[in-house]
């Protein structure tokens, strides 16, 4: 009676849970696979590429001046090297690298004025309060600062740049952006992620992710007409849009409630009627992209983190502060859906794991009880057939993108780190919750960022 019973319980948790799982994962393989269709056809039509594909496009024109911020908390391992390494690289004229930093944040003050005080074009900057705060906080500081110097030079930047402290920057973006702003209000570059062959499942499971994202969904959403969230480093927003924001906003720019003001940013752009556009630029004719690369987390706990602070910030609070966009605009609502999806596709995945548990542990309890499981209905049968055939799908494109931006060998490792994706998204996706909920008690966000290392420029980068 006890094995009876328990095989009957354990029928109803595989059955109940297989079923939810599959409709979940139909419908989000639907939704990639409307997007998929949708790049499959821009290919396909040849359309000409918004911009010049190539860098040599860029040189003609007057140089101008063009701001770079970069927010700086706890940064003294890796900040000094960015900069060297940027005012090394930086094939343009005129610009000037704004770094904010903390009061109580001294070996972070003291590398930037290492640099600083070899190079007038490194312009270090104190917040007044103490961190970390958040990173739309000190990017604050950065306007305000500039303003102050473009009074006293009176020179007005033309656009304003922005990068983390452990970016790898191209020689070729400042004229890109300088091409390209005033034609556009942002541009965005892409994003691609170094692999740490330390822990090439973990970093790597980052060039996976953003190798699918820039290379088809952000080329998706251009076509679509909708707004461009920016990744907070290798975008530049033009200084007149962002004056216009700072202006509606009593005065700075950024939102220091949000986690994610450079996702947010974008979207705001779009809808004050400010052209965005991906700029996809190669070196040269089939040559590697004018992008910018850095290393990403590289332990469960770091990964974790960052992937849980995105999700609170986009998925979460971001939501509750940006609404669904333009009433009536199937498109906007499309791609916002999407950025939102990810703790509802953690949950699906979560039952998944369960139905993956269920399934041999009923089979096992009817095998003790001496009677047959039940058949599994012929709906059903189609329906997990239908979502093998999607998830066989998402994996190959994955490996298709991460094959074209890295190699085929890290397109080989994209199979194993999309279980490791998986895993850090349901770890973040708690984390994130339970955050989200303490803002809701009013507890302030913080810039739960994580430590950063630069690339030992003499290796080889992608």
């Amino acid at each position: 009676m006890g094995i009876d019973w328990a095989a009957g319980v354990a029928d109803a948790i595989a059955r109940e849970t297989l079923l939810f799982s599959a409709i979940g994962f139909l419908i989000g393989g639907l939704d990639d696979l409307a997007v998929d269709i949708l790049w499959i056809v821009l290919r396909l039509s040849r359309r000409t590429p918004p911009v010049p594909p190539t860098l040599a496009a860029y040189c003609a024109g007057p140089e101008r001046r063009l701001a770079i911020f970069i927010a700086a908390w706890d940064e003294s391992r890796v900040i000094g090297a960015m900069l060297r390494t940027a005012l090394a690289r930086f094939d343009h004229g005129d610009y000037r690298l704004y770094v904010g930093t903390y009061p109580n944040d001294r070996a972070t003050i003291a590398a930037v004025a290492a640099v600083a005080q070899g190079d007038p074009r490194v312009r270090l900057v104190v917040g007044q309060r103490a961190g970390p705060t958040t990173k739309a906080d000190c990017l604050n500081a950065l306007w305000r600062a500039l303003g102050r110097d473009e009074v006293r030079d009176g020179v007005l930047a033309a656009a304003i740049i922005l990068h983390d402290a452990e970016d790898l920057v191209h020689a070729g973006e400042l004229r890109v952006f300088d091409a390209l702003i005033g034609r556009f209000s942002v541009v965005q570059l892409p994003v691609l992620p170094l692999v740490d062959r330390g822990a090439r499942l973990i970093s790597g499971h980052y060039a996976d992710e953003f190798a699918e994202a820039h290379g088809k969904q952000m080329v998706v959403r251009q076509t679509l007409g909708v707004g461009i969230p920016l990744a907070g480093v290798g975008c530049a927003i033009e200084r007149t849009m962002l004056g216009r924001i700072a202006a509606a906003r009593g005065g700075n720019p950024f939102d220091e409630a949000s986690l994610t003001e450079d996702y947010e940013l974008g979207l705001q752009v779009a809808a004050l009627g400010g052209r965005g556009t991906f700029a996809w630029v190669s070196e040269s004719p089939h040559g590697p992209p004018v992008a910018v690369r850095a290393y990403f987390p590289a332990t469960i706990r770091s990964a974790v983190r960052q992937k849980a602070r995105w999700m609170t910030g986009i998925a979460l609070a971001g939501w509750d502060r940006l609404g669904w966009g333009p009433a009536r605009d199937w498109r906007d609502h499309w791609m916002r859906m999407r950025d939102r999806r990810a703790p509802l596709a953690v949950v699906v995945m979560a039952v998944a794991y369960v139905a993956l548990l269920a399934w041999p542990a009923m089979h096992g309890l009817h095998w003790i009880a001496g009677t047959a499981p039940p058949a599994m209905p012929v709906a059903s049968e189609w329906l997990l057939s239908v979502t093998a055939l999607l998830l066989l799908w998402r994996i190959v494109t994955r490996a298709m993108f991460t094959g074209q931006a890295y190699g085929w060998r890290e397109a080989c490792w994209s199979f194993p780190r999309l279980f490791v994706g998986n895993l850090i998204a349901l770890l973040a996706a708690r984390r994130a919750v339970w955050v989200y909920v303490r803002s809701l008690n009013g507890v302030a966000l913080r810039w739960d960022k994580t430590a950063h290392v630069f690339p030992d420029l003499p290796g080889p980068h992608p």
